[in-house]
C-alpha cells in the first residue's frame, strides 16, 4: 500500500526515537529485543525495561577497548546489566567524560554466544542519530501485546539500507555573490532518508567537459564559524573558495558530517577528552567510534548529480580520492591544500600525518 512506511522511513523513524529516548522494537529470526539509546534513557522507561527481563548493555569494541573488557563478538560487546545497576551506572560505561576519574566500573560481565544481530542493528542505529553508540536491550517475544505503537524493524532488511548511501536530490539553487570566491550559485541537496541536507557551492562556470577544480569539506561549526585554533578546517574553507575564485571556477560540496561524521554533540565530547590529553583518534575510539566515520560517497554523488565526472581534488587526505576513483569519478590531480597550522593545532595535524594518512 502506497501510505505504508518503506525500509527508509521506518528507519527515519527510529532514529528519531532512540534520540527522544523511544524504544525500537527489532525483529529477525523468531527473536525480537527491545532497543534504547542509553545517552537518551530516562530512569522510568529503565524501569519498565527492567519489568520485561534481563537487560544487556551493547557497546562498540572500541568502547570496550577502554573499559578492560573482552569483546567476544568481535565489533562488539554485550554486558550484563546487575539488577541493582542505575542509569548513572549505565551513562558512566557509555560516555567517557569521566573515565580518568573513576576508571574502575567493572567488575563488567560480558556475554558470551548467541546471536548479536539485533545488538549490532541497534548500535549503527544510534551512531546514525548520532547518538554515542550505546544500547540498552532487552528481549521479547515477537509477538509481544502492547508494542504495537513502537516503530518495528526487520533486521535483515534494515542491515542493507544502513550500510547504504542515501540517494541525493536537488532541492533549490540561487545565485551568490561570495567575498572569497566572486560570483557562483549554491545548491542544496536532501538525500531520500530524512537525513541532513548537503550543499555545493558553483563557483562561476565551470566546463562540465574539464576536471574541475573540487573540494569535499565537512561541515566543522567550530572551525568555519567560530575560527577555531583547534583544527585546520576554517583556513581550508577559505583558501579553497579563494582559490576557485582566483582560477574563476570550482565546485566546493559542504557536506554536514560534522566531527568526522560523529555529530556536534559527540565532538564537543571528543574535545573534552583531547583537554584530558588524548589525541583525535584515541578520543574517538574511547567514545566508540572509528577514526573516522564520514561517508565519501556522498560527495561522488553530488558531482554525478551536477554533471562532473572529473575533478582536481583540493585535498590532503588520501580517502577522499580512493572513495571517488570507487565510485566512478575519475581525481585528474590532487591539489595539496596546506594552510591553517598553528601551535594550537600542531598535535592535531601531526595525528593527522600519523594516523590518517594525511599528505602535510
Amino acid at each position: 500500500m502506497a501510505l505504508c512506511l518503506t525500509i527508509v522511513e521506518q528507519l527515519t523513524r527510529a532514529r528519531g526515537d532512540l534520540r527522544m529516548g523511544v524504544p525500537v522494537f527489532l525483529h529477525a529470526d523468531g527473536r525480537a529485543a527491545l532497543v534504547v539509546a542509553v545517552e537518551s534513557l530516562s530512569v522510568e522507561r529503565l524501569a519498565a525495561l527492567r519489568v520485561l527481563g534481563a537487560l544487556e548493555l551493547a557497546l562498540t569494541a572500541r568502547r570496550a577497548e577502554t573499559l578492560k573488557t573482552p569483546a567476544y563478538d568481535g565489533d562488539l560487546v554485550r554486558i550484563e546489566v546487575p539488577v541493582d545497576a542505575g542509569l548513572a551506572w549505565l551513562r558512566a560505561l557509555a560516555d567517557p567524560a569521566d573515565d580518568l576519574r573513576f576508571p574502575m566500573k567493572g567488575p563488567l560481565r560480558a556475554v558470551r554466544g548467541g546471536a548479536t544481530d539485533l545488538h549490532r542493528a541497534a548500535i549503527l542505529l544510534a551512531k546514525s542519530a548520532p547518538l554515542l553508540p550505546a544500547v540498552v536491550a532487552v528481549a521479547v517475544a515477537p509477538d509481544a501485546a502492547g508494542m504495537e505503537a513502537l516503530t518495528r524493524l526487520s533486521v535483515p532488511a534494515v542491515m542493507p539500507e544502513l550500510g547504504r548511501s542515501s540517494p541525493l536530490h536537488p532541492v533549490s539553487a540561487a545565485r551568490l555573490p561570495m567575498l572569497l570566491a566572486g560570483s557562483g550559485r549554491v545548491h542544496v541537496l536532501r538525500p531520500e532518508d530524512g537525513g541532513p541536507e548537503h550543499y555545493a557551492i558553483e563557483v562561476g562556470r565551470p566546463d562540465r567537459s574539464k576536471p574541475v577544480l573540487a573540494r569535499l569539506h565537512s561541515a566543522c561549526f567550530t572551525g568555519d564559524v567560530l575560527g577555531s585554533l583547534k583544527c585546520d578546517c576554517g583556513p581550508q574553507l577559505h583558501a579553497a573558495l579563494t582559490q576557485m575564485g582566483n582560477e574563476g571556477a570550482g565546485v566546493l560540496l559542504y557536506l554536514n558530517q560534522e566531527g568526522r561524521g560523529i555529530g556536534l554533540a559527540n565532538k564537543m565530547r571528543a574535545y573534552s577528552l583531547q583537554d584530558q590529553g588524548f589525541d583525535t583518534v584515541e578520543a574517538n575510539h574511547r567514545l566508540g567510534f572509528e577514526d573516522d566515520e564520514r561517508d565519501f560517497r556522498l560527495g561522488a554523488g553530488i558531482l554525478r548529480e551536477l554533471g562532473f565526472g572529473a575533478v582536481r581534488l583540493l585535498t590532503n587526505n588520501p580517502a577522499k580520492i580512493a572513495m571517488m576513483q570507487a565510485m566512478g569519478v575519475n581525481v585528474a590531480e590532487r591539489v595539496p591544500l596546506r594552510v591553517g597550522q598553528t601551535d594550537q593545532n600542531a598535535a592535531y595535524l601531526a595525528t593527522k600525518v600519523a594516523k590518517s594518512g594525511h599528505l602535510l
